[in-house]
């Protein structure tokens, strides 16, 4: 059998960074950056007021107490936005409010409750008086105290994520370069298979895996295609396959579900074998051993094993890193990073192959992470009622025949949230 690292290193070998395009920032959440940003403006633009006050000349008022207040003549009234910049002579301030340009003479901010002129919403009034001296710079928020232009902001590969967007927009850009998403799609083999909530006669079951491949594959960046269910037979898969391929905008991967086995009806197995461009391959995991990856024109294509846990590990572990690639991001950061953890329970482990067993994962108080297996029967390949509860997988070496509560386990996780 073959590692998962060997499989891994095959698969992305074969795909590279898909074209770019330039995009409105807007339209580009979820994508890679595809060059280093570097800001185009300062952040902040300008030396603004960090709170709602009045910006006066420090020297003006440092004697000022509560029990002797110092009164100034305002001179100006400053939103948010103004362009204004008036000359404040000795004794006068300015009103102004939070994020607004400081006038050029004025060295600090005094908020408006430290004053007797403390309702923003009143008229502005003639006159000030100041009961707490500010230190000179106080209350200010300087030009490019977080960036100045030229700084980096982010690295190509990145993904452009809410926060992202708004870093490259506070540094001046209105569009970004970035890798396009990568056309996916996503065909179930099995004569078994119905559409879900269809009544079910004997020996017949839901198909989940064409929910459960294309949510991934949108949860990965991808766009879906196209979504298809064929039965146990050759023909009908080649068909389906001609189809999507020939569409106006044909997909760049093709993920098949089932039939790549060693079963008598395997319908991957039998249109592929000997023709060469799909190679079989057992792995050393489980669940997930049986494999297929190759290429189908100009797309690569994955065969996953049908059954869904297995389908679910297998995508985690090969396809989202080689979506990852095609997406921008660098081939050393696209496999998921294991970390360390422990166990949450007692489980049991297969011999000869290294196990993946989809688990919730919590922090202790001490900040460890635990991974609890999401279903009593542990890794066993069937059990797709309970992966919805899976917020990532442990993984056990093959050499461990048994692992108990406490035990360490490499941990990875698929989901920020806890079920």
């Amino acid at each position: 059998m073959r590692s998962v690292a060997d499989q891994r290193a095959r698969v992305l070998d074969a795909v590279a960074p898909l074209p770019t395009t330039v995009l409105p920032l807007a339209e580009a959440h979820g994508l890679r950056l595809a060059q280093d940003m570097t800001a185009a403006i300062a952040v902040p633009t300008w030396d603004n007021s960090a709170m709602d006050g009045y910006a006066v000349r420090a020297g003006d008022i440092a004697a000022a107490t509560h029990e002797h207040g110092i009164t100034l003549r305002i001179v100006a009234d400053l939103p948010a936005g103004s362009g204004d910049d008036p000359h404040l002579a000795p004794g006068e301030a300015a009103r102004i409010m939070t994020g607004a340009v400081v006038p050029t003479a004025a060295d600090a901010v005094v908020p408006l409750e430290q004053t007797d002129r403390d309702d923003p919403m009143a008229p502005l009034a003639e006159t000030v008086t100041v009961y707490r001296a500010p230190g000179t710079g106080q209350h200010l928020r300087r030009a490019g105290e977080d960036l100045v232009a030229g700084d980096p902001v982010l690295a190509a590969g990145s993904l452009a994520t809410g926060a992202a967007l708004s870093a490259l927009a506070a540094t001046g850009h209105g569009t970004v370069r970035v890798h396009r998403r990568a056309r996916v799609a996503v065909i179930a083999t099995g004569s078994e298979l119905v559409r879900p909530g269809e009544p079910l006669t004997r020996g017949l079951i839901p198909d989940s895996n064409s929910l459960l491949v294309a949510g991934l594959v949108r949860e990965h960046g991808g766009e879906v295609v196209a979504v298809r269910h064929v039965d146990d037979d050759a023909a009908h898969l080649a068909e389906a396959l001609r189809q999507v391929s020939q569409a106006p905008e044909p997909p760049d991967v093709v993920v098949l579900t089932g039939g790549v086995s060693e079963g008598a009806f395997d319908p991957v197995k039998q249109l592929f074998t000997g023709a060469g461009g799909v190679e079989f391959a057992r792995v050393r995991m489980q669940p997930g051993k049986p494999q297929a990856f190759g290429r189908l024109g100009d797309a690569v294509l994955f065969g996953l094993p049908g059954n869904p846990v297995s389908a679910w590990v297998s995508f985690h572990v090969f396809v989202a890193p080689a979506l990852a690639v095609m997406h921008g991001m660098p081939r050393e950061r696209a496999a998921p990073p294991a970390v360390p953890g422990v166990a949450g329970a007692d489980w049991g482990t297969p011999p000869g192959r290294d196990q993946y067993l989809p688990a919730r994962i919590s922090t202790r108080d001490d900040r460890v992470l635990v991974a609890t297996p999401v279903a009593a029967l542990g890794s066993k390949s069937h059990l797709v009622a309970s992966l919805a509860q899976a917020s990532g997988y442990a993984i056990v070496p093959a050499a461990v025949d048994h692992i108990t509560r406490g035990d360490a386990v490499s941990i990875v996780r698929t989901s920020l949230e806890t079920p």
